[in-house]
C-alpha cells in the first residue's frame, strides 16, 4: 500500500517542514512490518482562478489526477467525521486488508471542490476549529505514524 496525502499550496523549509519530514519519517519505517511500501506528500499548485468555484475544481482536478481508481479517499473537510486515533488505526488496518492505496487530500482555501468530495470515501475532521494547511499536513503524517504504531502494538500510542 503507498500512502499519500495531497495538499493544496507549498510548503516552505523551515520547522514545519523538518517536523512533516520527520513524521514521514517515522510513518514509512513503521508501517513497512504493515505492508506500507511509501508515505509522500504531493502538493498542488494554488489555482489562479477569480471564483472560489473555479479554484475549487481546478484544484480538485490537480488532486485527483493520477489517482488510481481504486485508491481510498480520504477528505479532509469541516463538515467530516470526528474520529479518534484508535478508530483511525482500524479505517487503515481495513484499508490495508484490500490492498488499496490510500490519499488523504487537503483541499485549498476555498475547500474541496465538489468532484473530490462525491469521491470521498470517508471525509474526516482535526475538530472544528480551523487549522493552517502546514499544520494539517504534520497532522495527517503524524496520526498516520500513530495508526502505525497502534496497529503494530508500538508504545507510542498510550490511551
Amino acid at each position: 500500500m503507498r500512502i499519500t496525502i495531497a495538499a493544496v499550496g507549498r510548503m516552505k523549509a523551515g520547522p514545519e517542514r523538518e517536523l512533516l519530514d520527520r513524521y514521514l519519517d517515522r510513518a514509512a519505517k513503521q508501517g513497512r512490518a504493515l505492508g506500507v511500501t511509501r508515505v509522500e506528500v504531493r502538493e498542488i499548485v494554488e489555482s489562479r482562478s477569480a471564483r472560489a468555484e473555479g479554484r475549487k475544481d481546478e484544484e480538485a482536478a490537480a488532486l485527483l489526477a493520477g489517482l488510481g481508481e481504486a485508491t481510498r479517499l480520504i477528505v479532509l473537510d469541516e463538515g467530516g467525521r470526528h474520529l479518534t486515533s484508535e478508530a483511525f488505526a482500524d479505517d487503515l488496518a481495513a484499508t490495508l486488508a484490500t490492498g488499496r492505496d490510500l490519499a488523504i487530500l487537503i483541499g485549498g482555501a476555498d475547500g474541496h471542490g465538489p468532484q473530490v468530495l462525491a469521491r470521498a470515501d470517508l471525509r474526516l475532521a482535526f475538530g472544528a476549529m480551523t487549522w493552517p494547511h502546514q499544520i494539517v499536513r504534520i497532522l495527517a503524517a503524524e496520526q498516520i505514524y500513530r495508526a502505525a504504531t497502534i496497529l503494530a502494538g508500538h508504545p507510542y500510542h498510550r490511551a
